[in-house]
């Protein structure tokens, strides 16, 4: 676990050093990611169990966050290629999906990675996009929306309703993990069929709210597909479970400094700190620079 840990401290120090030119650290991570993949295969889990919680030692809406969300869809990216599918990042536009994967087999798919802080309380099922992936496949066959499993309702959700509806197939970090790791003990074959076997696990579903309806589904599919290989799931699992304890220990730690840190401020530097936190004056500024325009004027 020590050596996970290390791991995962590395990449988030890593995405912290921004050069400040966004789509030259989007590409240099993506690079870095995909080499270190390559030359350790089963690194790749480890990005798949940890990615899903966006660190607290980044700025809310800051370049690292950015550049955090797009590391999450470069491995979901990566881990589609280990199953078997081709897969590329896109430049990504509000409106569209960031991952687009094609199989040999003849199936296509788009793909949106989903992450959140741990300290997040509040979500909604607008956090998820489902009615927006729909759209967003076009005239590809698949929607996949991949999700920290912790951070997904687990009692009932508009969102289990919609992706049984709207046939967005709705899946955890750990559900891919388990098919990427069938591929490295089987075949890109077997498991790019079990793949295409869970995308399409809520044809056969009647719409409903219920987390346990619509999961005992899609968990019944990937079963079916491991078969003798039952054991994978265990294991992710049991390692999706102490990868969240890795994660706690992080944001806790994080947040601890920082309290230690205002605790040992004067008041003039705690104040101060406040003011800088709150950005009065940048918020002021904004607001001084708003004009009125002249879509009023326009006969």
């Amino acid at each position: 676990m020590h050596g996970v840990t290390q791991h995962r401290s590395g990449w988030v120090d890593r995405l912290a050093e921004l050069s400040g030119e966004f789509g030259a650290d989007a590409d240099g991570m993506m690079q870095e990611l995909r080499t270190e993949i390559q030359g350790h295969p089963p690194v790749l889990l480890d990005h798949l169990r940890l990615c899903g919680a966006i660190p607290e030692s980044y700025g809310h809406d800051s370049s690292q966050e950015k550049l955090y969300s797009k590391y999450t869809d470069a491995v979901i990216s990566e881990a589609l290629k280990a199953i078997g599918l081709n897969s590329v990042v896109l430049e990504t536009r509000a409106d569209s999906a960031d991952v687009q994967a094609h199989a040999p087999s003849g199936y296509s798919l788009v793909a949106d990675a989903k992450a959140f802080r741990l300290s997040r309380t509040a979500k909604n099922q607008k956090d998820f996009k489902v009615q927006a992936m729909d759209g967003w496949r076009h005239n590809l066959d698949h929607a996949l929306i991949v999700c920290p499993i912790y951070q997904l309702p687990i009692r009932t959700s508009q969102i289990y309703q919609q992706a049984i509806v709207r046939d967005v197939c709705i899946a955890s970090f750990s559900h891919l993990a388990a098919l990427v790791a069938f591929s490295q003990r089987r075949s890109t074959t077997m498991a790019t069929s079990a793949l295409h076997h869970v995308l399409n696990a809520t044809v056969a579903m009647n719409p409903s709210k219920s987390a346990q309806y619509y999961w005992s589904g899609v968990n019944r599919v990937l079963m079916d597909c491991l078969d003798s290989d039952i054991d994978l799931w265990q294991t992710e699992k049991r390692e999706s479970e102490r990868a969240l304890e890795i994660l706690k220990r992080e944001s806790i730690s994080h947040i601890v400094a920082e309290r230690d840190k205002v605790l040992a401020m004067s008041h003039e530097e705690a104040l101060a700190e406040l003011v800088r936190v709150k950005r009065f004056d940048m918020r002021m500024d904004y607001i001084r620079r708003v004009r009125h325009g002249t879509l009023l004027e326009h006969l």
